[in-house]
């Protein structure tokens, strides 16, 4: 049987004054799956969080979060949901284990605060100020804030934004283990790696609409499906081989590169049977495989940085 969309969206519109930031925005969002918002900055993706989280008031439009409307319900909702904000501070000399006491009062129930600072590797600075701690300590701070009152649903906004490889790849771990509990977590992100690495669904969003919405490796499948093969060989007859095979594109680069292009489903196997049935010596094999970069190039027409 199935159940209802934990977040269900349909026909968002916001707008301030002339700008039109979110348009006809429709998507839901399952229960215990990580579902990633992806797009650059000024896409659209703060201001849609801001309305499902009750933040923001839409112009038009349903919004639903547990069956719940975000605005009209907003009292019943704060208790079962997380939040961590894109621009979340605090008080430089707030200690970690004074705002976990205070985020810790504004709800009913909660979690132990120390297990959740100890699970969240924050136990030994549980006495350091704010205002002394690293950006990804810091981050893992907004993450126990938005942890406290055990929610069924996690908000995270930019979570990751101008942290270190390091310090990014320590959180998504966190994420992860987010969701292991049973949460739902809804995430913006203009990362591509970031939302290809957690999310089990992303929508795609540009200048405030929607675009696509699938997995990670459904959107590639979709608009992305050739992949490509890197080879380097000191045989001559190498390139007219290759080039005999089916759905194929063969290009040499000016190193002696040969790059072959075809279809995902067939490629590699076409490639590596052509080389063994000719004897074909190669000294470096390696296969390029599309990303949520590429995918967002080819339904936007521009990269993510632009």
């Amino acid at each position: 049987m199935s159940t209802a969309p934990v977040i269900q969206v349909t026909g968002l519109r916001k707008r301030y004054g002339s700008i039109v930031a979110v348009d006809d925005v429709s998507f839901d969002v399952q229960d215990g799956e990580i579902f990633g918002l992806i797009g650059p900055n000024g896409a659209g993706k703060t201001t849609t969080m801001e309305c499902v989280e009750g933040v923001r008031q839409p112009d038009a439009g349903r919004i639903t979060v547990l069956g719940l409307d975000p605005i009209r319900d907003v009292y019943a909702l704060q208790h079962r949901v997380g939040v961590q904000l894109q621009e979340a501070h605090l008080q430089k000399r707030i200690k970690v284990s004074e705002a976990i006491a205070l985020w810790a009062s504004l709800y009913r129930t909660s979690v132990d605060p120390r297990l959740l600072l100890e699970q969240l590797g924050l136990e030994d600075k549980r006495n350091a100020w704010f205002m002394t701690l690293s950006g990804g300590q810091k981050q893992r701070l907004f993450i126990a804030l938005a942890l406290i009152n055990d929610p069924e649903v996690v908000f995270l906004d930019e979570l990751t934004t101008g942290l270190d490889p390091q310090a990014r790849r320590a959180i998504w771990d966190l994420v992860r283990g987010i969701r292991a509990r049973g949460k739902t977590i809804f995430l913006t992100t203009h990362l591509m790696e970031e939302a290809e690495r957690l999310c089990d669904r992303v929508a795609i969003i540009d200048h405030g609409r929607i675009v696509d919405i699938h997995s990670p490796a459904g959107l590639i499948r979709r608009h992305c499906p050739q992949r490509s093969v890197l080879l380097t060989t000191d045989d001559e007859s190498a390139e007219a081989r290759l080039r005999a095979l089916e759905n194929v594109a063969v290009t040499r680069a000016d190193d002696g590169v040969l790059t072959v292009q075809g279809n995902a489903a067939d490629l590699m196997t076409g490639v590596i049977q052509c080389l063994a049935d000719h004897r074909i010596r190669v000294t470096d094999f390696q296969t390029v495989v599309p990303t949520l970069e590429d995918v967002f190039l080819k339904v936007t027409g521009h990269t993510i940085r632009e």
